[in-house]
């Protein structure tokens, strides 16, 4: 075998899993499409504290966030968190995407660039065949165990027959200079003209700049684009003043897959991160569940790949962990539909002017948590009228 494991994409959730396999003494080849890493950027880039302690890439913050202003449809307001108590960073994606790559290189992985994946071929009981195209040539590399980490709309998946994710969204966004709001605190904007069944946001990044998009299912938007709606939202809606001095420097749009596919692991194969349909129902954010995906097996999977057993029976086994990851998705996605989703623009002001309530507030500041906001969900289904 060419190599022990051939990781298709070398997005942070990929380079992660390669870093950790190889600190652990196993071949690792990352496979990258594209010519350059962290492009093209098609996320909000926010990191939790948990996730960046993985990987220690401070460097790469742009901007700590300790809380955000939700915004009602209507008039309602609610502002969370707590000053001082980061809740998420905004990091460079580029340098953060390469500082993860870079660790995985510096752990002894390889790396490969401008190389696309064209095609499996199984390698009876031993493997598998990966058909790629590098420039203009075209090459073979066999490997014990593929890994799919190669993003919403993966090929790997698509080739194994494993399922699609529970959910599709789509996300658009731009980054702007000009946008007036406290440095360490993001905003959220709802109602069904802004985000149908969503939310759209501003994320501060420093230096004066902001992403800001919105993401919604295809099955909302009833014709409109998330283009033309962020659009609305920064020139029509009841907020377009603030957004009256931006100017557009940049733009991004791209896929998120929310709810883990069916069959996530097959014969001497894997998938991770979003090609997993990993993204949170909650906030669209994939980096945080990706890297606890890798971390939850990353001792068992080095020790079965030493040992070559990688059927899909002991693949299986080894990613028993990941269940907890599918039904917090799906406690998480009920609790998303019921609060926010199926809410009309009524129920959502509702929503908002309830959470604004002082001891609701401070309920949400004790229990809220990016990464787990089912028992936030639960307390406050129990405990708020």
């Amino acid at each position: 075998m060419d190599h022990d494991v051939i990781v298709v994409g070398a997005g942070p959730v990929g380079a992660r899993l390669a870093t950790v396999l190889a600190e652990r003494g196993v071949d690792v080849l990352l496979m990258e499409e594209h010519a350059s890493i962290g492009r093209p950027f098609q996320c909000a880039g926010l990191v939790n504290p948990w996730s960046m302690q993985q990987v220690g890439l401070n460097d790469t913050v742009l901007q700590d966030i300790d809380g955000a202003t939700i915004h009602g449809p209507h008039e309602a307001s609610v502002s969370v968190g707590v000053p001082g108590e980061v809740r998420t960073s905004a990091v460079c994606r580029n340098r953060f995407d390469e500082g993860v790559v870079h660790q995985a290189l510096n752990a002894g992985a390889k790396l490969r660039l401008s190389t696309l994946a064209t095609g499996l071929l199984p390698i009876e009981g031993e493997g598998w065949r990966v058909n790629y195209r590098h420039e203009s040539s075209t090459g073979t590399a066999n490997c014990r165990l593929v890994v799919g980490a190669d993003g919403a709309h993966s090929r790997v998946r698509h080739w194994l027959r494993c399922g699609r994710p529970k959910e599709m969204m789509i996300g658009n966004q731009v980054e702007v200079t000009g946008f007036d709001t406290e440095e360490r605190w993001l905003e959220m904007f709802t109602g069904v003209a802004i985000a149908p069944g969503f939310f759209a946001w501003a994320i501060p990044t420093g230096f004066g700049t902001h992403r800001v998009g919105l993401w919604s299912a295809p099955e909302r938007l009833d014709e409109a684009s998330p283009e033309a709606l962020l659009h609305a939202l920064m020139h029509t809606s009841r907020h377009a003043p603030r957004f009256a001095n931006c100017q557009v420097v940049a733009r991004y749009c791209g896929p998120i897959p929310g709810g883990m596919v069916r069959r996530p692991v097959r014969e001497r194969a894997m998938l991770f991160g979003d090609a997993a349909g990993l993204a949170k129902p909650t906030t669209g954010g994939g980096i945080g569940p990706g890297f606890k995906q890798v971390s939850l097996v990353a001792d068992a999977l080095a020790n079965a790949i030493h040992a070559d057993r990688l059927s899909e029976k002991a693949l299986k086994k080894i990613s028993r962990p990941w269940d907890d990851l599918r039904r917090h998705q799906t406690r998480a996605r009920a609790l998303r539909n019921l609060f926010l989703t199926e809410s009309d623009d009524d129920t959502l002001e509702r929503h908002v002017a309830i959470f604004a309530q002082p001891d609701v507030t401070a309920m949400i500041n004790r229990l809220g948590d990016i990464e787990h906001p089912v028992p936030l969900g639960i307390e406050m289904l129990r405990k708020v009228p």
